[in-house]
């Protein structure tokens, strides 16, 4: 009992710690756990749930702050470029090739070839590498998508700046997106379905 006991404990830290959640009073923990396992908790399962789930939050925030700050301070440095244009939410888009046909709307389906990167110009997702265009209906992606394609006419080619909190936010999107990372997209618009 004493060993399945102890690799529970050896778990629970390591997920924890994997979630950057370290700083915590581990005998008030295991005084918790087993009123609670008594029925004799002094905390319902909601409050517990919602206060941990800010104390993991702000665990995050504090994990990935370098993201977050690096992000910000990118795109802060590439909005006083020439052909940036920021608007009000934060996106921001420069005109790669302008395009004539019509603009689609946040619920329209459409087709797009795309070519995502890191602000340290990292790859992690390229329908252009692929070869293979991609169609999916607009309000089904990240924010930033959403917004910025209804600024482009059909085969127009637009890069996106777009902040962590139109992206992925606090969660992380594969082995290369972080949390709070801030993504570039090269996009063009190939038509509406």
């Amino acid at each position: 009992m004493d060993t399945v006991s102890y690799s529970i404990g050896v778990v629970l830290a390591e997920n924890l710690k994997t979630q950057g959640f370290t700083k915590f009073d581990s005998g008030v923990v295991a005084e918790a756990m087993q009123a609670h396992l008594a029925g004799d908790a002094k905390m319902s399962m909601d409050d517990a749930a919602e206060i941990f789930g800010k104390a993991m939050q702000d665990a995050q925030a504090d994990k990935h702050k370098e993201n977050k700050e690096a992000g910000e301070k990118f795109l802060a440095d590439n909005s006083k470029k020439d052909g940036i244009v920021t608007l009000e939410s934060g996106l921001q888009y420069q005109v790669i090739k302008p395009g004539n046909g019509p603009k689609p709307t946040a619920s329209d389906k459409v087709n797009v070839h795309y070519h995502g990167t890191l602000t340290n110009g990292q790859v992690f997702d390229s329908s252009v590498e692929r070869g293979q265009p991609i169609s999916f209906p607009l309000n089904g992606v990240i924010k930033g998508w959403t917004e910025g394609l209804q600024y482009m006419p059909v085969g127009a080619k637009y890069k996106f700046f777009i902040p962590y909190d139109l992206a992925y936010g606090s969660r992380e999107a594969g082995p290369t997106i972080k949390p709070y990372s801030a993504l570039i997209f090269e996009v063009e618009l190939l038509g509406i379905e």
